[in-house]
């Protein structure tokens, strides 16, 4: 019995398929779904943050008194990578996650900054977990189920390429989907 025999391809077919759906559902719903502009929501809030001195263009500045903010406040820190975002001639600090985003940014008052705390809707949460936003965890979680769906994919071709029966078929359905893929990029 050999790893590409067809009881197999399979068993592992079928612990694939199984393993991955929950994660599967939650991709393709808010993949298709943001496709449409459908992206959830936030519950979000502004604060004023008095300030010793003005804040400077520093990404390790911005996040120190971002953490200190939030901790004053018992809020957990975003699970994804600060970053500055430049806006014209102005800049903000952009801190996502999959449950809370923050932006920390100067006022027209040197000594006032404002920090906008946007906790996600229960869908965001799905949404920013599709996007990557997410801790470390969750993003080995999604290079498995990546892998896992790339081998439920070439074990269903194995398998219907070694049905003669199905053979043409799936030949035929490969190149189709080839050519589509490409319009579709062409297009776009």
């Amino acid at each position: 019995m050999g790893i590409l025999d067809r009881t197999t391809l399979m068993k592992v077919h079928a612990i694939l398929a199984a393993s991955i759906l929950p994660v599967a559902i939650m991709f393709f719903v808010t993949g298709a779904f943001y496709t449409w502009g459908i992206k959830g929501g936030y519950d979000t809030t502004a604060h004023e943050l008095q300030l010793e001195k003005p804040i400077q263009k520093d990404l390790n500045a911005l996040v120190a008194l971002s953490k200190k903010e939030l901790k004053k406040q018992n809020i957990s820190m975003p699970s994804g990578q600060a970053k500055i975002k430049t806006i014209g001639a102005s800049y903000r600090l952009e801190w996502t996650g999959s449950d809370i985003d923050i932006i920390l940014e100067p006022t027209s008052q040197p000594l006032i900054a404002k920090l906008t705390i946007k906790n996600t809707s229960w869908y965001r949460q799905f949404v920013q977990l599709h996007k990557a936003k997410g801790g470390t965890p969750f993003k080995v979680y999604a290079a498995a189920f990546a892998t896992a769906l790339l081998l439920l994919l070439i074990s269903g071709f194995i398998m219907a390429w070694q049905t003669p029966k199905l053979r043409k078929l799936t030949l035929t359905s490969a190149f189709l989907g080839i050519a589509v893929f490409i319009a579709m990029v062409l297009s776009s």
